[in-house]
């Protein structure tokens, strides 16, 4: 299993300091990295988070070797998205192009986020992503 995590599932992960199971392999656009970082110092900068913790929940992205892809055909199938989409820029749409090119499924937390994506690409829940489909069915 391979999931295309979403900005706010990434944060969460970092937050909780989780990983999911040992099946999905993560993968995200490489403008995560960036845009982690970026919300991370906003946070800290309107004291939403204490510095010291902002500063090190990227430690905990690397940790879960998140692989970070971009290249041009990622680049122009996320412009085709966004334009299909009527999104002002392509960065969120970055996201679910490397969905369509690499993975089974785009995690968010977002419900309007995934119903946009969904028409799209295969999407997949938090608690999804982080055990529920690689558990048996209850009786």
């Amino acid at each position: 299993m391979r999931d295309v995590i979403a900005l706010d599932t990434a944060l969460r992960l970092f937050r909780d300091r989780a990983a999911p199971p040992a099946g999905p392999r993560l993968v995200a656009p490489a403008l995560l990295r960036s845009q982690a970082v970026a919300r991370l110092s906003g946070a800290a900068r309107r004291a939403e988070i204490d510095r010291a913790e902002a500063r090190a929940r990227p430690d905990h992205m690397r940790a879960l070797n998140i692989r970070l892809l971009g290249d041009p055909v990622l680049q122009n199938l996320a412009w085709t998205f966004a334009e299909r989409l009527g999104w002002e820029d392509s960065f969120t749409a970055e996201y679910l192009a490397l969905t369509k090119l690499q993975a089974d499924a785009f995690v968010t937390r977002d419900p309007i986020l995934a119903r946009a994506a969904a028409s799209l690409v295969p999407v997949a829940s938090y608690d999804e992503m982080m055990g529920a489909r690689s558990s048996p069915p209850s009786p």
